[in-house]
């Protein structure tokens, strides 16, 4: 009787048909692949602190990211990011709202929250392209190796955020740049004029226009390159995400508008499309420490 029970017991747990994990095979899926994808963005993050804490100088984030739309020149340090960072973290909030419409059985809910959701990705979107434009096409004064005087911007190949150049070495570098670099120079300190106007000019009347004072105090060396490359690589995988993140609930919405989830019975896709985006939210969080807070 003891071995019958055993031998029926066993074949109960054994006979299939019934989950080891007890969750739906799509929801099983995409945890297996957000644990995947969180390996990647984990190399990429533990890959840039070991570069950036071998470095001997970093650029300080609150120098680097320290304006903001329409602020002009007010130093405003992670003001724009902390936006961006509200922002992201909202659209989890309206896409927690959609999930808990679609257990409800609510389409109009569902539609709503998701619609909300897709604007917060949208807007997200939009301050990284205006970040990135703005770093890329900044000008910014550096001492160049071979002692004069450049502007160059935040790219893959050039970092800005060096340490600050003494005075008297930038006043002997102002001498020896060439007149197109000069142009350039007086052009970073007033836009008054076009870089063909400047350009136009004799060295001695550049040399006239620039702002001494400013130039001791603004210019540079040139900063470690490996910044430019880490933070681009790095925020624009995790903007792709947003965008993929975007174009996956783009593609929910209309299947919840069409009605396609009510026919089924069911908003599961709603959820397995909310765990995506709680990642790419999640995954931010780790972004926005490594680069704009340590």
């Amino acid at each position: 009787m003891t071995t019958t029970a055993v031998s029926q017991h066993q074949t109960k747990w054994w006979s299939g048909g019934k989950s080891p994990f007890n969750v739906e095979y799509g929801k099983l899926m995409m945890w297996y692949f957000l644990m995947s994808d969180s390996f990647t963005f984990g190399a990429f993050l533990i890959s840039y602190g070991s570069i950036r804490f071998s470095q001997n100088y970093w650029p300080s984030p609150s120098y680097v990211f320290n304006t903001f739309p329409g602020a002009g020149e007010t130093n405003l340090p992670l003001a724009f990011v902390s936006l961006m960072t509200f922002i992201l973290i909202m659209s989890s909030v309206t896409m927690v709202l959609a999930v808990h419409e679609g257990h409800h059985g609510n389409k109009q809910g569902v539609v709503k929250w998701m619609a909300w959701t897709i604007l917060g990705g949208l807007c997200f979107l939009s301050c990284q392209a205006w970040e990135w434009n703005h770093l890329i096409t900044g000008e910014h004064i550096v001492l160049t190796d071979h002692n004069t005087l450049d502007v160059i911007g935040q790219t893959m190949g050039g970092n800005p955020w060096g340490a600050h150049v003494d005075p008297s070495v930038t006043m002997t570098a102002l001498k020896a740049t060439p007149v197109e670099t000069l142009a350039k120079v007086v052009h970073a300190q007033d836009h008054s004029h076009t870089l063909q106007q400047l350009g136009a000019m004799s060295k001695e009347q550049l040399l006239g226009m620039v702002n001494n004072e400013e130039l001791q105090r603004v210019t540079t060396e040139k900063g470690p390159i490996a910044f430019g490359g880490y933070f681009f690589g790095i925020t624009g995988f995790h903007g792709f995400h947003v965008f993929s993140g975007v174009v996956i609930n783009t593609i929910m919405l209309i299947m919840a508008q069409t009605g396609v989830f009510e026919r089924r019975g069911h908003y599961l896709m709603i959820e397995k499309a909310g765990l995506y985006w709680h990642f790419v939210d999640l995954v931010w969080v780790f972004v926005f420490l490594c680069f704009y807070l340590i």
